[in-house]
């Protein structure tokens, strides 16, 4: 009797877990949403395809530089803290870009928006691991909230198209409040996370901000022809960054962990996520602006790739489990190029639907194929004790390669939004994926250090997780734009 009472008055972390995992689902759709709207704030907000680069790359630089400083975060004032201030602070700041009267303001609005996306990710996966301590129930846990991913990338676009359809491109801020409420609402009981001291390193975190804000300036200087200034943002990018691993090495709790700055797999392994990101987001980004349709088409032509995103990972693990993870990340970078190469065709003809179905079809099997994969590869090639510096330094060389690519394709189309020039963007992202597809033909020594990719790829960040104890950097095998 005494053991049933026991059994019943135990918490059960299901509603905490659908709040978790609906905070992340509302971070990536903002990506997604946002995608749709770009001919629509252009026209409000009067600026040109340059502007809403930015409304994109803004958002990428805070989210790259502060994922890594969120997971430090969570650990030193505890992760239910740091969840709650995230989805509190990203619902407000959604509200506020509501309210933007201009496009700088919503450019400021959006970069803090960034810093609470950082705050939520790394967060939802440390309070994961105290509400399942069990490695087999916590690995189907992380599964549920990397799932979550796949139907943001399905219904972004579509639920993108309807709300501007109705109002504008504010509504598709205006949806993160609710949505942020409800998180707020399931996770009230409080989760016990406690604070641990944890040295943190400032000025490595400052430095990869602005060295990625000087590079994605030069890059847009660039395509305006202003060839000074972007030389000039150029250099100093390369400096910053050369100043931030110097200033690294010697830091008390660096970005890059010593075992890892000459681990050429795992290197490999950030060079893939950089290079599949760029790729998806030269598609999210370039599509929407020159497809010359309305919001509701425009939502919808997506479609072939989204839904391969949300189903085909969990194809990939079973591949991974059978084969290793070398073979579908070549798969994913040899069908990259044909995929980004039928989407350039059909956008530059503007009458071939099919093609670009099919062009899109490819890039989401691509994406599918080749981010839970190269987790996976990371992973097993890392010594056990970096497996969750592993997980933050993917996680923002990716969203680096997504800044970056914003930066290229904006830079390319404020001049040339028609005829065979609209190709370039999808073109270039297809000669980077040429690249990491040379990069697989090596050979790797087989990883040891892990106990293996999961059985599915959804679940890579369950298995990144369980290894490292479940801490507060993020392994996302799924997709956020």
């Amino acid at each position: 009797m005494r053991a049933h009472s026991t059994a019943s008055s135990r918490p059960r972390p299901a509603r905490q877990l659908v709040g978790i995992s609906l905070a992340y689902f509302m971070v990536l759709l903002d990506t997604t949403v946002l995608a749709v709207a770009e001919p629509n704030i252009m026209s409000s907000l009067r600026t040109d395809v340059v502007g809403v680069g930015w409304a994109t790359t803004c958002y990428t630089t805070t989210l790259a530089s502060g994922l890594m400083l969120a997971g430090t975060l969570a650990d030193r004032l505890g992760a239910y803290r740091i969840f709650m201030v995230g989805v509190i602070g990203f619902g407000a700041t959604s509200l506020a870009c509501v309210l933007s009267p201009s496009l700088t303001i919503l450019l400021v609005f959006r970069a803090v928006l960034g810093l609470f996306a950082a705050a939520i990710i790394p967060s939802s996966l440390g309070l994961i691991a105290i509400l399942y301590p069990e490695p087999a129930a916590r690995g189907r846990a992380i599964s549920a909230w990397a799932a979550i991913s796949g139907a943001a990338m399905a219904a972004g676009p579509v639920l993108g198209g309807w709300l501007i359809a109705v109002d504008d491109w504010r509504a598709v801020f205006v949806i993160n409040a609710p949505i942020s409420l409800a998180v707020v609402l399931l996770s009230l009981k409080r989760v016990a996370s406690p604070a641990r001291t944890r040295a943190i390193s400032w000025l490595p975190h400052l430095g990869l901000a602005t060295a990625l804000a000087s590079l994605t300036l030069g890059i847009t200087q660039a395509g305006q022809h202003s060839w000074t200034p972007a030389a000039l943002f150029m250099i100093v990018a390369l400096g910053l960054a050369y100043l931030t691993a110097v200033v690294d090495r010697g830091a008390a709790a660096p970005l890059i962990p010593a075992t890892l700055r000459r681990n050429r797999a795992v290197w490999t392994a950030f060079g893939w996520g950089a290079a599949t990101n760029y790729a998806l987001t030269t598609v999210i980004f370039a599509t929407p602006l020159l497809l010359h349709a309305t919001a509701v088409h425009a939502g919808a032509t997506p479609l072939p790739m989204t839904l391969v995103l949300a189903v085909n990972p969990l194809i990939t693990g079973r591949v991974v489990a059978a084969y290793g993870p070398v073979l579908p990340i070549r798969m994913g970078f040899a069908a990259f190029p044909i995929g980004l190469g039928l989407t350039a065709s059909a956008l530059v003809d503007q009458r071939q639907p099919v093609m670009l179905g099919i062009g899109l079809l490819l890039c989401g099997l691509a994406v599918s194929w080749t981010l839970p994969a190269l987790v996976g590869f990371a992973v097993n090639h890392a010594p056990r004790q970096a497996t969750g510096a592993v997980g933050g330094v993917l996680n923002a060389t990716r969203q680096i390669g997504a800044t970056i690519a914003a930066a290229a394709a904006s830079a390319i189309l404020t001049r040339h939004d028609d005829g065979p020039w609209v190709a370039a963007p999808f073109l270039l992202a297809a000669a980077i994926c040429l690249l990491g597809l040379a990069a697989t033909m090596r050979n790797f020594a087989p990883g040891t250090t892990s106990s293996g990719p999961p059985a599915d790829g959804a679940s890579s960040e369950g298995q990144a997780s369980g290894d490292r104890d479940a801490r507060h950097h993020p392994l996302e095998g799924r997709v956020d734009a």
